[in-house]
């Protein structure tokens, strides 16, 4: 991961939105085991996912799975925060203040029945707290030992670097990891504005929703299938991109490459995030075991794309690479 000593398997599971939603304790079990017998040793979480109940499945089937602890790593992320039933959400939502992380960690540890978590990741930057005492908080959180690592997600590279010189500046545990969206509609922040950032500091990358949603595997083409994501209540705020006409024709456009590679387009999407050398774990998610082991075939296409065949997925995704 980055510079860190800290290995991650090249693709990771993740619980964003399934956990919970789609895939109960069992599921997740079986889910996870299948991961972990085909190499994976990363699982991604959040505090937000399902408010709460997605860690609390994880850490379930954690239990039940009994690994040696040194054998896997979880994260968890905060800054969301949980409801109220109150209704009272000051300083427990939307923050990265010393209150809220110092208690959400607790929160997150209970939740997974876990004495620590290997990443924890600022979940988005807070304006309205100062970065020094988001990175006073998160040195203190590993310090205690309640966290090994920490980073963040969706921060802009000035951002991180702010984060990164106050802990320089104090000699405090500095933010090691990002946790950036990347697939073929959305590159501009982990190809651009992130190169000098990495090079620079070290960073590690772990990147979420390689296959933009469901989008990148062709499913949306032909409109919502029944049973699909897109299908969710809670997930009605992705239907726009889904249902884009303009992208939808773009991943038609990008199926002749993987007939000739003999992929899926998932397969094909998933491999195109991998490939990148500053990308440390690519997020996965699956309801399904064969919608898993069919992800984890992304493996083998990646040592397929060449120069010529990334120029050909380029040409097919155009000006809509954002």
């Amino acid at each position: 991961m980055g510079r860190s000593g800290l290995q991650l398997s090249l693709l990771s599971l993740g619980s964003w939105i399934t956990y919970h939603n789609q895939v109960d304790g069992r599921a997740a079990r079986e889910l996870m085991a299948a991961a972990y017998d085909a190499g994976i040793n990363f699982f991604d979480n959040a505090e937000i996912y399902a408010a709460g109940r997605s860690e609390e499945v994880m850490g379930e089937a954690l239990k039940a799975l009994g690994w040696p602890r040194l054998n896997y790593v979880v994260s968890t992320k905060f800054y969301w925060g949980l409801p109220d039933p109150a209704g009272r959400n000051v300083n427990r939502k939307d923050t990265l203040n010393r209150k809220y992380l110092s208690q959400a960690i607790d929160g997150s540890l209970r939740r997974l029945g876990l004495d620590f978590v290997d990443l924890v990741y600022c979940h988005r930057p807070d304006p309205h707290t100062p970065v020094e005492e988001t990175v006073w908080a998160m040195h203190d959180m590993v310090q205690r030992g309640k966290a090994l690592y920490w980073g963040t997600s969706e921060w802009s590279a000035d951002e991180i670097r702010a984060a990164w010189a106050v802990a320089e500046r104090h000699h405090l545990h500095k933010p090691v990891v990002e946790q950036p969206q990347y697939h073929l509609f959305h590159r501009r922040r982990v190809e651009r504005e992130y190169a000098r950032l990495v090079q620079d500091l070290g960073l590690g990358m772990t990147t979420w929703s390689p296959l933009a949603s469901g989008l990148l595997t062709g499913k949306y083409r032909d409109g919502v299938p029944a049973g699909s994501r897109g299908s969710l209540e809670n997930s009605a705020f992705l239907l726009k991109d889904l249902t884009d006409a303009r992208k939808n024709a773009a991943v038609a456009a990008l199926q002749p490459v993987a007939d000739e590679l003999g992929c899926t387009l998932a397969q094909l999407a998933i491999a195109w995030a991998a490939r990148h050398p500053h990308v440390s774990s690519v997020i996965t998610g699956a309801s399904r075991p064969e919608q898993l082991q069919s992800n984890l075939g992304a493996l083998a296409v990646l040592p397929k794309l060449s120069a010529a065949v990334l120029a050909r997925i380029d040409e097919a995704v155009g000006p809509l690479a954002g």
